[in-house]
């Protein structure tokens, strides 16, 4: 449970045990007047619920009229007060706190041209701006909403609401209803981001066929050139292919030319005409 309503409701439960020794209706108008202006009560479902209270709906249009105040306590609003006849003339500690009340209704709902200042300005009867701003301060104080003034936009902006205020009788309905609507957005949302990831891995995976298919291409490439080049060192001058004889001829012309190249300006067949090169030179070696 939240902590400030926690305390509220602990606050009350001393008006809800002298509830029960107000037997008259002036002891028990007195009893309401006692809880609205006390500080910390902020929820009153429950005195309004015990039976000696309950009692002031049906009694003179005197007492009647503080069962209605408290209602208003309980869920109503400031305009709900100044727009109803013949209740009690609130105290400033009263007026105070059904302000605060009020703020936090206001708070509560979708629309945020509620919280504008002139908006709060007329809905709380409040004669000037340092007056609201004072307002909204004591609140926040309180612990009842967590808000910020915003003077150059002429805005209050909250950022989260303590739940003190009691549901009105027959509101339940409409409460789930608001529910529901909400559960459904969410549904809605949740839908449209499932199908957002679900485009994301699809392109994700065509991305990676993709650079699977350049891959192998390019390794195709690869290996179709290193044939070729190796393919290249077997073609004639005029870039005819030959056998594997020309390719013997080409591979001792190659290492003639070596040889010329590390035999100090000496041929190949030089060397073999010397006493220890070559095979003929062996075999002369063997027969002499």
């Amino acid at each position: 449970m939240d902590p400030t309503q926690q305390k509220a409701i602990n606050a009350l439960e001393s008006f809800i045990v002298l509830s029960k020794s107000a037997t008259s209706p002036r002891s028990a108008a007195d009893l309401v007047n006692q809880a609205t202006s006390a500080p910390n009560t902020y929820v009153f479902a429950e005195l309004l619920q015990t039976p000696n209270v309950a009692a002031l709906k049906t009694a003179s249009r005197e007492h009647a009229s503080y069962y209605t105040l408290l209602e208003i306590f309980a869920w109503g609003t400031w305009a709900d007060y100044t727009s109803t006849p013949d209740l009690p003339q609130l105290s400033e500690p009263q007026a105070h706190k059904l302000r605060q009340l009020t703020l936090l209704s206001l708070a509560g709902r979708p629309s945020p041209s509620h919280l504008t200042y002139p908006h709060l300005l007329t809905a709380l009867s409040l004669p000037t701006t340092r007056a609201l701003e004072d307002l909204v301060i004591s609140t926040i104080y309180a612990g009842l909403l967590t808000a910020k003034l915003s003077p150059q936009t002429q805005r209050v902006d909250v950022s989260s609401v303590s739940p003190l205020r009691d549901l009105r009788p027959g509101s339940i309905s409409t409460l789930t209803s608001t529910l529901e609507a909400w559960e459904a957005r969410c549904v809605s949302v949740l839908e449209e981001l499932e199908g957002q990831v679900g485009e994301v891995k699809q392109k994700a995976l065509e991305r990676r066929k993709r650079e699977v298919r350049d891959e192998a291409a390019v390794a195709s490439l690869l290996e179709e050139a290193r044939k070729e080049g190796v393919g290249m060192r077997f073609m004639d001058e005029k870039g005819k292919a030959v056998g594997k004889r020309e390719v013997g001829a080409v591979v001792g012309d190659e290492n003639d030319e070596m040889d010329l190249d590390g035999g100090m300006g000496k041929s190949r067949g030089a060397k073999r005409g010397g006493s220890g090169g070559g095979i003929k030179g062996a075999a002369k070696r063997m027969m002499g």
